[in-house]
């Protein structure tokens, strides 16, 4: 079962957290609707802060969203400027949906950046690099050990996986998968807390998923 889910999905409740936290009696589907607008509207937008987790939280007509990224300066902007140009773009995405419901409401969008610390790996970042750096055109042998090596100089990493799909060499290859891993990776123990990411590299042969898997030891 470990290896057929998400590590995240699967350690619900046990060592990790909801990222969308709210309280529905009804219609759960137009406030499932409407959180997903609001991650994809901050993907398009600050996805070069490196984004590391996007939680949500709703009571009433209040959205409280948290972004978690390595470089909290390119999302705040100078003055406050870039969390404002967010806010407006994620109320004008929340009133398009209100229009196409034909319904009316007020909201409020409240936004927390919250900065990822030097010392801490994340799966989700790594994915990010990966896949920007795959559009460069770079061999992508040389970057899994590459940053295969610089995961685990951090002494709180006990293992790590990047795993490829897709045309990975290049136009005149066919699609296929590679991965390369590090130390240990206990997937179906439930205590292990392992940090999971993922990403999606746009290159001339075509598209290449990439998957990366952090194992930080046991809770």
């Amino acid at each position: 079962m470990g290896n057929k889910i998400r590590p995240d999905s699967y350690r619900l409740g046990i060592n990790k957290g909801w990222k969308l936290r709210l309280f529905a009696k009804k219609n759960f589907r137009n406030e499932l609707e409407e959180s997903e607008v609001i991650r994809k509207i901050v993907r398009e937008r600050i996805s070069a802060a490196g984004i590391d987790r996007i939680e949500i939280e709703k009571s009433n007509t209040n959205y409280r969203v948290l972004v978690r990224v390595s470089k909290p300066g390119l999302v705040i902007g100078r003055g406050g400027k870039g969390i404002e140009e967010l806010s407006k773009a994620i109320e004008k995405g929340l009133a398009k949906i209100l229009r196409d419901r034909k319904s009316t409401g007020k909201f409020a969008i409240n936004i927390n950046v919250e900065e990822l610390k030097r010392s801490e790996v994340s799966a989700s970042v790594l994915a990010q690099s990966f896949a920007t750096d795959l559009e460069k055109r770079m061999p992508y042998r040389r970057l899994m050990k590459k940053y295969l090596e610089g995961v685990m100089q951090n002494r709180d990493i006990k293992g790590a996986k990047i795993r490829l799909s897709g045309v990975v060499d290049g136009p005149s290859s066919i699609a296929r998968k590679e991965w390369l891993s590090r130390g240990s990776l206990p997937l179906h123990t439930l205590r292990a807390d392992i940090d999971y990411g993922e990403a999606t590299a746009f290159t001339v042969g075509g598209t290449v998923g990439i998957k990366v898997w952090i194992y930080k030891g046991e809770i």
